[in-house]
């Protein structure tokens, strides 16, 4: 009985972490992996004390979908500015959350979006940024 808990345990724990987005460590070293592997990258400038921030990050970056679609596709870097975390000077908002979405060399693919979007139209932009970035492959 008492191995059966633990393997229980064990499996709740492997599976409660696999639903998380996997947050690259800070944004050069997100950049560096888009790089090497090719994906493009979601930029989150966020706040912990903004309301809407917190809404994004409870809801959206909670969403199975969501967090299955940036963990396949994507380098996923979030800053927290009330932490002082790095930010390139040109991806600066004066409001968050800003979600950019980067080409692998971190270059914005388009101006963020602003404000809580929730999982359905984040998934819909996910798949804009997809199709965007298999065009510029398939140019190169």
């Amino acid at each position: 009985m008492r191995k059966f808990f633990i393997c229980m345990l064990l499996l709740f724990a492997i599976n409660a972490s696999a639903a998380e987005i996997k947050w690259a460590k800070d944004f050069n070293s997100g950049v560096e992996q888009a790089k090497k592997i090719n994906k493009p990258i979601l930029f989150v400038s966020s706040r912990h004390t903004c309301k809407y921030c917190v809404i994004l990050d409870n809801t959206t970056f909670k969403d199975k979908k969501v967090i299955d679609e940036l963990n396949k596709n994507f380098v996923s870097i979030i800053s927290y500015s009330d932490e002082n975390d790095y930010m390139p000077k040109e991806l600066w908002q004066p409001g968050t959350p800003a979600i950019w979405f980067l080409f692998p060399s971190g270059t914005p693919m388009y101006q963020p979006l602003m404000g809580a979007v929730d999982p359905d139209n984040f998934l819909k932009a996910l798949q804009i940024i997809k199709d965007e970035h298999s065009k510029q492959k398939e140019k190169k």
